[in-house]
């Protein structure tokens, strides 16, 4: 089983920049693929980045490609979100989760196994 916790949300202007980190408890890191998610207000929870188990692989949705980048850290079992050019729409609370399967890329809340319990990200115009 893995334990997440995701860090580093906060209050932004639009155009700034804030960096994610999500923590994964236990010994096989390594053998999860990565996803971030989020969740605005009234809404349901959406896609953003993921990664595959070497971090050789990644995978964005549309509304975050060219401005967000997803790594991660397999020495430190961490896995990161760069978050650039942010606009009020990316206001959200930004969830990790891991996906124990052989499969990348995978985008759908249903495929992922192990969730974080979320940080809010609020982005001001």
């Amino acid at each position: 089983q893995v334990q997440l916790v995701e860090s580093g949300g906060g209050l932004v202007q639009a155009g700034g920049s804030l960096r994610l980190s999500c923590a994964a408890s236990g010994r096989t890191f390594s053998s999860y693929a990565m996803g971030w998610f989020r969740q605005a207000p009234g809404k349901e929870r959406e896609f953003v980045a993921a990664i595959s188990w070497s971090g050789g692989n990644t995978y964005y949705a549309d509304s975050v490609k060219g401005r967000f980048t997803i790594s991660r850290d397999n020495a430190k079992n961490t896995v990161y979100l760069q978050m650039n050019s942010l606009k009020p729409e990316d206001t959200a609370v930004y969830y990790c989760a891991a996906d124990n399967s052989y499969f990348f890329p995978r985008a759908t809340i249903t495929d992922y196994d192990y969730w974080g319990q979320g940080t809010q990200v609020t982005v001001s115009s």
